[in-house]
């Protein structure tokens, strides 16, 4: 990817080649959920001391994966707003299953 990507469209259909394997959709809702729960949390507990857990999770377990599973540099660090909108929209196609969780590149294997 050289040349900037110049409209949202654009980058999920890339963003979601960059989320292609099952392993890195996993860790990438763990971590969103995991931002849901810290938001809940502080909301019934009032103890705002532990919002700063929020970017620990949401991103620890998106590089995580990316570092280990999918071996690429995340697109935050280029689109950061993007990437940060299509982490909750892949969140939630994954919940309702517009999107799977399995491995994206892999093809059905032939009966024989």
């Amino acid at each position: 990817m050289s040349e900037r990507i110049k409209t949202y469209s654009e980058f999920y259909q890339f963003y979601l080649t960059e989320h292609s394997k099952t392993g890195t959709r996993i860790f990438h809702f763990i971590g969103t959920l995991l931002v849901f729960v810290v938001i809940g949390y502080v909301i019934s507990s009032g103890k705002e001391r532990f919002l700063w857990y929020i970017p620990i999770v949401g991103y620890g377990f998106a590089w995580f994966s990316h570092a280990v599973i999918e071996k690429n540099k995340p697109a935050t660090f280029k689109y950061p707003l993007w990437s940060l909108i299509s982490d909750f929209r892949l969140f939630f196609e994954l919940l309702i299953g517009k999107q799977k969780f399995k491995d994206r590149n892999k093809q059905p294997q032939e009966l024989h």
